[in-house]
């Protein structure tokens, strides 16, 4: 039996504890709440990001399709470091809370796309039936 479904089950689960974490995160950031400084909420995006990343190099290996081979993956990758960079920006570099606010609503939206990409397997993702 192939370890490829819990493998793909973990992904998908992280990456679904990710965006509801980031989304918490984003609205405690917009309420000035001071549970953003919890240790835990400071460690555990970090532990979850760190599976879904772990399980994502798997699942890759499994299937043998790979970033810069495979333009899907190619693209998933790429907007995966812009939805980092934004989520940097909502969370603790933004200098306005208008600033983090966009960069947060724009996060999320790039995450959407990533996981457009991933269930097509189509670079343009959900972009794919409008060109």
């Amino acid at each position: 039996m192939t370890a490829f479904p819990l493998i793909l089950a973990i992904h998908v689960l992280s990456a679904l504890v990710s965006i509801c974490f980031f989304i918490l995160r984003g609205i405690w950031m917009m309420m000035e709440s001071r549970l953003l400084q919890k240790k835990f909420v400071r460690i555990a995006p970090h532990v979850i990001d760190t599976l879904l990343l772990a399980s994502a190099i798997v699942l890759t290996i499994l299937i043998g399709q790979y970033p810069f081979v495979n333009g899907w993956l190619t693209v998933k990758l790429i907007a995966l470091i812009v939805y980092i960079g934004l989520g940097v920006v909502a969370l603790r570099a933004g200098k306005t809370k208008g600033v983090r606010i966009v960069a947060f609503v724009a996060a999320i939206l790039v995450f959407g796309f990533i996981v457009s990409v991933a269930l097509t397997h189509n670079p343009l993702g959900v972009f794919a039936g409008v060109a």
